[in-house]
Formats: C-alpha cells, sequence, structure tokens
C-alpha cells in the first residue's frame, strides 16, 4: 500500500509505500474498543472522595440520653443517618481504575486503526520541514494545499522540533511523537500525516 508524498510547498512529489506489517491488518472493532477504554481507564484519576462516620469531626457526646426521651437510641452524631453525618459507600480518591491488556493485544488493534486510516486514504506523507525559524502561517499554506477536510494529526521525529512550533497554533491539528501514537488521537482526527522521519522510526521500533 502506498500513501501521497508531499513537499514543504503542498505540492505532490511521489508515493511512500507503507508497511504491510503495520497499514495492512485486520482486526475487529471489538479490539479497538478494548484499547481505547485501556488508555482511557489507565489515565483516570480518582478526585471524588467522600468522609466516612470515623473521619468526621466530633460525634464524642451521645446526642441525647439513652433511655426516657421516646426516641431511638442513638451513640453518634456522625452516624450516616445523622444531619452532619459521614457518608456511606461513597467514592474514595484511592480507587484504582486501571486496566490490563497484553502488549500484542495493543499493537495489533493501533495496526488495525492506522490499516483503516490507509485503505480511506487518510494517510498521507511529509518530506521534510525546515525553516530557519518557526513559522506558523508558512504551516496554514502547507496545509491549505493539502486533501485535509476536517483535522489532521501530525506524527513527527523528536528532532523536528520546527514542524511542531510550527503547527501548535493551529485548532485542527496536533502534534505528536512517532513513539506517542495512541488510539484516543488516531481516532479522533479524520487525516494522519507522517513524516518520512517518523515512518522510518516506526518501521524500525515495530518490525525489528
Amino acid at each position: 500500500m502506498k500513501a501521497p508524498l508531499y513537499n514543504q510547498a503542498g505540492e505532490k512529489t511521489g508515493d511512500v509505500t507503507l508497511v504491510k506489517e503495520i497499514f495492512e491488518v485486520e482486526g475487529s472493532e471489538g479490539l479497538v474498543h478494548s484499547y481505547l477504554m485501556y488508555q482511557q481507564a489507565n489515565a483516570r484519576r480518582p478526585v471524588a472522595h467522600i468522609l466516612n462516620k470515623g473521619d468526621v469531626r466530633g460525634g464524642g457526646k451521645k446526642p441525647f440520653a439513652q433511655k426516657h426521651t421516646g426516641r431511638a437510641r442513638q451513640g453518634s452524631t456522625r452516624n450516616p443517618h445523622m444531619r452532619g453525618g459521614g457518608n456511606a459507600f461513597g467514592p474514595k480518591k484511592w480507587q484504582n481504575f486501571e486496566k490490563m491488556m497484553n502488549k500484542g493485544m495493543r499493537r495489533k488493534a493501533l495496526f488495525q486503526i492506522l490499516s483503516s486510516k490507509a485503505s480511506d486514504g487518510k494517510v498521507l506523507a511529509l518530506d521534510k520541514f525546515e525553516l530557519d525559524a518557526p513559522k506558523t502561517k508558512t504551516f496554514f499554506d502547507f496545509v491549505a494545499k493539502l486533501p485535509v477536510n476536517r483535522n489532521v494529526l501530525i506524527v513527527r521525529s523528536r528532532d523536528e522540533k520546527t514542524l511542531f512550533l510550527s503547527a501548535r497554533n493551529y485548532s485542527r491539528s496536533k502534534t505528536i511523537l512517532s513513539s506517542y501514537l495512541n488510539p484516543a488521537d488516531l481516532l479522533k482526527y479524520d487525516n494522519v500525516l507522517f513524516t518520512t522521519t517518523a515512518l522510518k522510526e516506526i518501521e524500525t521500533t515495530y518490525t525489528k
């Protein structure tokens, strides 16, 4: 499978060959869904935290006498059924939402998303983006010439910092490193633009 290759001016200069082991993989929607849930669950950090009756201050003295009041006996004002008391069975901030998923399943799900993008013609390649200084307008002009209708995810190598700085003010794009490919970003953005260097890094990482 091939993807169109563009230069910095937004002109198509040829095609790049996509690795079959990464961009021509069949799978199931359930596997992709599981990977997305795995990512979101492991990124979740609990915030809500209730105080039970042992955490609420006070309550050392009985609210009223044990007998002769005509009321049900009560031992503390901090019981859950009393006003101002603690809560029962509420959320705690040390809850663990992490999920487990083995490496092979995660990779196959990632390859399946990339394969779907490639088969739909949503994968593009950029030979290089070199400027003396980061320039947002230059990047705007470049994207305007690409067959990108909605938004674009840009995958770069660590050395291509000029591309990152030029693209960070473009609201319809996001730039990530090739080592940070993840299902949430791939599913959120309609098109994926790889630099040729990033494609080589992905090939080296996943096919060695």
